[in-house]
């Protein structure tokens, strides 16, 4: 059997805790402040905005059952990168992350999900997560995701990522800790050192990007747009932003643009949403990637992320029984016990792996 890296190590996203009812429309809500409300006096206006400027596509979910009344709630959020100085890759997503929200409603989960990871396509074969777009739309993207997880996908949100230049320019910029210097950009390059930085309009695009400039690439991209989520909650969530109706009509006009989202899923709903999950405090909110073992090569020549089978197998028990909070914490304790005995480590750390024999239908 292949030895592989061990997981790499999850971590926790904690945001700063605000009382008042508050919601803000957008993906970036979706995946940092469904606890945030609409003010009454703001409510008809940012409805218009959203249901106005948003995209609407067919996503293939059945809209019957697509409702928060009956229980858990998962919602699945793409990234899609349009470079502004490399030719644009193949129609694939960028950025996949699983928004877990429990029957409970007072807690949430975000889970990143490396583009590259190995995994069953249906009707297609094994291939990287995000190429099911290529092959089959939204739809198919749905699909393989209920499959890795075995979680079914209520609602669909595509962020275009020029969104967050504009967003964070309406918020008059966001503060990022930032645990490794790199630049971003072949024309006019920004540069990013190591501390807390103060990011807005490009140089906040270029930094939720930017996978080129680590050698572990997707790993510490996917850590990087952790970041800046929750800077952009924080910035949200400042009483400075939510006691400024302008300033508020001003991010959501910017951002809304930006967003593709599934038939159903709509201002009147989001709000629905966002009041239904008053019991949601934003130290509830836990962030951390799904469980992978490390970088490979398959016998076709594909660069692959391997899953981590076992922990997705604990992981989709946990979300039927209600017991997410007990998983992760169980998958950070041994997986710190493995740092310390020297077992384990950071999957970018590990020895690339080969994979076994091909399977007749892998695709590259």
């Amino acid at each position: 059997m292949r030895q592989q890296p061990a997981p790499k190590r999850v971590g926790r996203v904690r945001l700063p805790r605000r009382g008042a009812a508050w919601s803000i429309v957008g993906s970036a809500a979706l995946v940092v402040g469904s606890t945030i409300f609409a003010a009454s006096q703001f409510t008809t206006q940012i409805a218009d905005d959203f249901d106005t400027n948003r995209e609407v596509v067919e996503t293939g979910i059945d809209l019957d059952t697509a409702a928060f009344d009956d229980g858990e709630m998962n919602i699945l959020v793409l990234g899609s990168d349009a470079r502004e100085d490399e030719e644009a890759e193949d129609q694939r997503s960028d950025t996949m992350m699983l928004v877990h929200i429990p029957e409970s409603r007072d807690e949430m989960y975000v889970m990143s999900i490396m583009r590259d990871l190995w995994v069953e396509v249906p009707e297609v074969g094994m291939s990287k997560v995000n190429s099911a777009q290529t092959y089959g739309g939204y739809p198919l993207t749905i699909k393989t995701i209920e499959g890795l997880t075995g979680a079914k996908i209520d609602h669909m949100v595509v962020v275009d990522f020029d969104g967050f230049r504009d967003l964070t320019t309406a918020l008059g910029g966001v503060e990022i800790d930032n645990d490794m210097a790199f630049s971003s950009g072949q024309v006019n390059p920004s540069f990013y050192p190591e501390g807390t930085l103060r990011l807005e309009g490009t140089d906040a695009l270029r930094f939720v990007r930017e996978r080129k400039a680590f050698i572990d690439g997707d790993y510490q991209r996917v850590k990087n747009q952790q970041k800046f989520l929750t800077a952009i909650a924080a910035g949200v969530l400042d009483s400075a932003t939510l006691t400024n109706p302008t300033k508020i009509s001003g991010m959501v006009s910017a951002f809304t643009p930006y967003l593709t989202v599934d038939e159903s899923l709509d201002a009147e709903t989001l709000v629905n949403y966002g009041m239904s999950m008053n019991k949601l405090r934003p130290s509830a909110i836990t962030s951390f990637t799904i469980p992978n073992t490390g970088t490979g090569t398959t016998p076709g020549g594909a660069s692959v992320v391997w899953p981590d089978e076992e922990s997705l197998a604990d992981m989709r028990t946990a979300m039927d029984e209600g017991r997410m909070t007990e998983f992760v914490e169980e998958l950070e304790a041994r997986l710190e016990e493995e740092r310390l005995d020297g077992t384990g480590g950071s999957a970018e750390d590990a020895p690339v792996q080969e994979a076994p024999a091909a399977p007749e239908d892998e695709i590259l």
